[in-house]
């Protein structure tokens, strides 16, 4: 199983990534650890990346799930993951049991209040207002407001995790 964590920066994807992946014994990745110097310079400057910075980057990133499925290894990928397409992109090759999106989401002004409590090696707090206009609210993810606790977030994706399975594992059985 491949779990992406997504949303815009600030939500909590790598929080609730790294104590998801604790908690299952899964492999963590962090998107943003794909990213070449340059963008993250562009980022630092103030200037959002668009669809053709992040083509190149979402193509190694869909490498690395085929990889971990073909590996049979079960990870969270913590990935902004903003645009329909952007999933398609990353899921392409994938049976779709295998993988599954999950949207934190959460109000401008927590996200907000977050990002400016934090020093971030290049997110500058300024590019809220782009990911926010960039965001394509996904029909393909589970959303969870994550606004409690990062155990609370979590023991709810486990639930929609094992719940998510059984269905899969009762349609394999009809």
């Amino acid at each position: 199983m491949i779990v992406v964590l997504m949303g815009v920066s600030g939500s909590g994807k790598t929080t609730i990534g790294r104590l998801l992946a604790d908690r299952t014994g899964w492999i963590f990745g962090d998107a943003d650890d794909y990213f070449p110097q340059s963008y993250k310079d562009k980022m630092a400057a103030g200037h959002p990346l668009n669809d053709e910075d992040r083509a190149p980057w979402l193509l190694t990133l869909n490498g690395l799930l085929r990889r971990w499925d073909e590996e049979k290894i079960d990870g969270v990928l913590a990935c902004s993951a903003l645009k329909e397409r952007y999933h398609e992109v990353l899921k392409a090759g994938l049976p779709s049991a295998h993988i599954m999106f999950i949207f934190l989401d959460g109000t401008k002004e927590l996200i907000a209040k977050r990002l400016a409590a934090r020093k971030h090696e290049y997110m500058n707090p300024k590019l809220l207002d782009s990911q926010l206009a960039t965001l394509e609210r996904p029909d393909d993810a589970y959303r969870i407001v994550n606004d409690r606790a990062p155990g609370e977030i979590v023991d709810q994706i486990q639930e929609y995790i094992l719940r998510a399975q059984n269905l899969v594992a009762e349609k394999i059985l009809e």
